[in-house]
């Protein structure tokens, strides 16, 4: 596999060249690069960044070997054209089989201090064993899929260059969260404008969209916060009255986490959808004409959640300044994209 390393190069397009000056190309963000003003990224105990263990982490990304039947997998349900989401309700697993929840973005995924909707898997090494073993899902087994890498000569000559040892579950599960450690996104117009207020950037209903999203009125950054755009904590915002799907009540069986789930990173968002845990919303603007009802009654929906009184125009500029959050050049980053 070819090494792209910290400088990687994108060209643009050239119209008539007769009447078109050349365009200046754009430089890509490089690999483990942190946009400005986000924090270091944190590091993993004994699982320290090096482009060997990167290099076998993205192989088996993009592996189906990882699936039972070799027939899906983890870019499956996770394309990074689509911000390492996807574009179902629910993201479909072996056999097409539909799985429970819709499938998040990895965009920024080694900022989170817990993985799931419900919060239950504590580090990003111990994540991918919820796929793997899930009937919807891979359906497999991490020793079998063990035994199938350790037969593959290529794999074994990976994994003892990163790791020292054969391809092992300690092996797999540290190389795949190695390579999602370095899936940042923070290029977007957004990151232009506040990295640079003299930009133009954002357009007007953007700005004013942003204005409003930052305001008291829609209290929309009060889960939505910081760099990432999310405070990681566990909210129901009444999108039912009943829910099919527990919730963090899975989790904890607590009546308090019944349909409670944890609030997601607006990175990229435009390009995530269909919305919500279920993917019932299907454009950004459903989602913000549920938040301006105020949703549904539900016994633990978070006070906050409030009818807004939005004007149509309003609503239009608070999807206008969401739409400012895709980073085009993560998404069209070849670092990322299979077979690079």
């Amino acid at each position: 596999m070819t090494r792209l390393l910290i400088i990687s190069t994108l060209f643009l397009l050239w119209a008539c060249e007769d009447e078109t000056p050349e365009v200046e190309a754009v430089r890509l963000p490089g690999l483990m690069e942190v946009p400005e003003g986000f924090p270091v990224v944190p590091e993993s105990e004994g699982n320290a960044f090096t482009m060997d263990r990167w290099e076998l982490g993205k192989q088996l990304f993009f592996d189906p070997v990882m699936s039972v039947d070799s027939s899906i997998s983890c870019a499956s349900c996770h394309e990074p054209t689509l911000a390492f989401s996807d574009n179902k309700a629910v993201s479909i697993g072996v056999e097409g089989r539909a799985g429970r929840r819709n499938s998040p973005s990895l965009a920024n995924i080694a900022y989170h201090p817990y993985f799931t909707r419900e919060g239950g898997v504590p580090t990003l090494e111990m994540q991918v064993l919820i796929p793997i073993q899930e009937h919807d899902e891979f359906d497999f087994n991490i020793l079998l899929i063990a035994d199938r890498l350790t037969a593959d000569p290529q794999y074994v000559a990976m994994a003892e260059k990163a790791y020292d040892r054969v391809p092992d579950p300690y092996v797999i599960t540290r190389a795949l969260a190695c390579f999602e450690r370095s899936l940042l996104s923070g290029w977007s117009p957004y990151d232009q404008y506040v990295n640079d207020e003299t930009t133009n950037s954002l357009s007007p209903a953007a700005l004013r969209g942003m204005e409003l999203f930052l305001s008291d009125r829609t209290q929309c950054s009060s889960c939505h916060s910081g760099f990432n755009f999310t405070d990681y904590s566990f909210t129901n915002n009444g999108l039912y009255e009943e829910y099919a799907d527990p919730g963090r009540f899975r989790l904890t069986a607590e009546e308090s986490d019944r349909a409670v789930f944890k609030v997601p990173s607006l990175r990229n968002v435009a390009i995530t959808a269909p919305y919500m845990h279920d993917g019932s919303l299907s454009t950004l603007a459903a989602v913000v004409a549920h938040y301006n009802t105020g949703g549904y009654a539900h016994p633990n929906k978070a006070e906050r959640i409030q009818p807004l009184g939005l004007t149509m125009e309003e609503q239009q500029d608070l999807v206008a300044f969401l739409e400012s959050l895709t980073d085009p050049l993560f998404i069209e980053n070849p670092l990322f994209q299979k077979g690079e």
